[in-house]
């Protein structure tokens, strides 16, 4: 895992769980959860293409469309 910052605080890749916009940029591959998937919560993954959200956080995810098209809240970046 590659590691951002140091000490208290300090966060790992793996932590980010898409509910802060600035931790999202365009071209990051990134699993989404689909409105008609919000049940059974199946992600779908992709590259963002456009970020959608306007505030800084968003405790369901930040919306994204994928270069496919596909429009979702972030719930995991990946590596």
């Amino acid at each position: 895992m590659v590691q951002l910052g140091g000490g208290v605080g300090h966060m790992e890749i793996g932590d980010m769980d898409g509910t802060i916009r600035s931790d999202i940029q365009r071209g990051m591959q990134v699993a989404i959860v689909l409105k008609k998937d919000q049940r059974t919560s199946v992600l779908t993954n992709g590259t963002v293409k456009d970020i959608l959200t306007g505030s800084a956080k968003h405790p369901h995810g930040i919306k994204v469309r994928l270069e496919s098209g596909e429009i979702g809240r972030v719930k995991k970046i990946l590596p």
